[in-house]
């Protein structure tokens, strides 16, 4: 059963069947092949139960967010103001690129919003600078799927939701990780650009007067993050009301800014509807899949088969980073998320390992998955941006950023606190 839901799946991808479209008729085949019931009867109860959750309003709420910073002219100037003072570094605006896609994870919730939001202000700096493209490109895409881990984000949400664990811890786990990530990122194009100069490209020219008058730009994500993120933990606000809050904020933003248009917010509308439309097509499908799953006897089955291999706690996980790290090659994120957590999140818990620190985990497994070929969603992002040459370029400058990934995940395994200190600390 096992190889032939895997081979079924991988031949849908390779076709190029949208991932809902190739959950949904998986799940399909294999109610015919393996279930003497009719499964799909109970597709109205799936889709009614997947989309009526309070909490998934967030969704489309940090999706307009970081549509509204996208357009509002916002990211050009944090973007400069941050490359004053970072491009002194051996590196110069890689430096940049990085450090603006953490401050935009801080207010968009989203990967592909970030790597999309500091990639248009970016690209046009390779050439004229004479940066080494391939590492630029790969600061990009690596940087954007901070997006993810550094709250708010979307894909704590769904976590929360699907293992019934608090989105303000995760959030608060996510901190101090996402921000560990990021500094591992500017140790590697450190260390890259030490071993070979001329990756380097030219630093800006720059005064102290220029970088303090800079600071003024960073303002914009940093009052958006309090919004937000500060609603939160002062007890005003759920995740999704923070949510409707930011939105608030940022068209305040944009309205001071002159920026604020009927043409603006059509394009913020309609890249939200799109966006949203795809992420709950993707969580319908996969309900049904795991469904289908856990009815023929699937999810079971999967546990008891690594629960029998006697690996052990630090065993079990090895095994489970290494199966995310082959799924992320071929799946969409969310739906590698919502699609394994039904019957990997209870083999983690079972091993011994915390709910809030496992959420984490996976959520660095998931920004690994963004930049991993064939199907690493940023990648295409970045190429899309750059317009010109192969997208070998883009993967090649990406892959040295996972390594950091799992260095990170090898942190926290050996320090669990980096994960866990700040929500025992903050809310007991």
């Amino acid at each position: 059963m096992l190889v032939t839901a895997l081979l079924m799946l991988v031949v849908l991808l390779a076709i190029s069947v949208p991932i809902a479209a190739a959950m949904g008729v998986l799940g399909l085949a294999l109610n015919q092949f393996y279930s003497s019931m009719p499964l799909y009867l109970a597709m109205g109860e799936i889709l009614w139960n997947s989309s009526a959750e309070y909490i998934l309003i967030a969704i489309p709420l940090f999706v307009m967010l970081g549509e509204i910073l996208l357009r509002s002219g916002i990211a050009e100037r944090v973007y400069a103001a941050i490359a004053q003072w970072l491009s002194w570094l051996p590196g110069g605006l890689m430096y940049a690129n990085i450090g603006t896609c953490a401050m935009f994870a801080a207010t968009s919730g989203s990967s592909v919003a970030t790597a999309a939001t500091v990639g248009v202000v970016a690209m046009p700096q390779i050439k004229p600078r004479k940066y080494d493209e391939r590492l630029f490109l790969g600061t990009l895409a690596a940087g954007g799927t901070l997006g993810i881990l550094i709250p708010p984000s979307i894909n704590f949400i769904l976590y929360g939701l699907l293992t019934n664990t608090s989105v303000p811890r995760l959030y608060l786990a996510g901190m101090v990780p996402g921000l560990l990530l990021a500094g591992l990122f500017m140790l590697y194009v450190l260390f890259a650009c030490l071993m070979r100069p001329s990756r380097g490209g030219e630093p800006i020219a720059t005064t102290w007067r220029q970088r303090l008058l800079s600071l003024k730009d960073l303002i914009a994500p940093l009052f958006i993050f309090l919004v937000v993120v500060g609603s939160i933990y002062a007890g005003w606000a759920t995740p999704t009301e923070a949510a409707s809050l930011g939105v608030l904020a940022a068209l305040v933003l944009a309205a001071v800014e002159r920026t604020l248009s009927f043409r603006m917010m059509r394009a913020v509308l309609e890249g939200t509807m799109r966006t949203t439309a795809m992420i709950m097509l993707i969580i319908i499908a996969a309900q049904f899949l795991n469904f289908v799953l856990a009815s023929i006897g699937f999810t079971d089955g999967m546990g008891k088969l690594i629960d029998g291999l006697g690996l052990g706690k630090y065993g079990t996980l090895v095994l489970i980073v290494v199966l995310y790290l082959v799924l992320g090659c071929f799946m969409e994120t969310i739906s590698m998320m919502i699609l394994t957590t039904p019957f990997v999140y209870p083999i983690v818990i079972a091993a011994g390992w915390d709910p809030i620190w496992w959420g984490v985990v996976l959520t660095v497994l998931i920004e690994a998955a963004l930049i991993t070929p064939p199907v690493g969603l940023n990648l295409y992002v970045v190429q899309g941006m750059r317009e010109r040459g192969p997208i070998a370029d883009v993967i090649w400058g990406a892959l040295p950023f996972v390594g950091a990934m799992l260095l990170l995940i090898a942190l926290l395994m050996a320090y669990p606190d980096l994960a866990l200190g700040l929500p025992k600390l903050v809310m007991g």
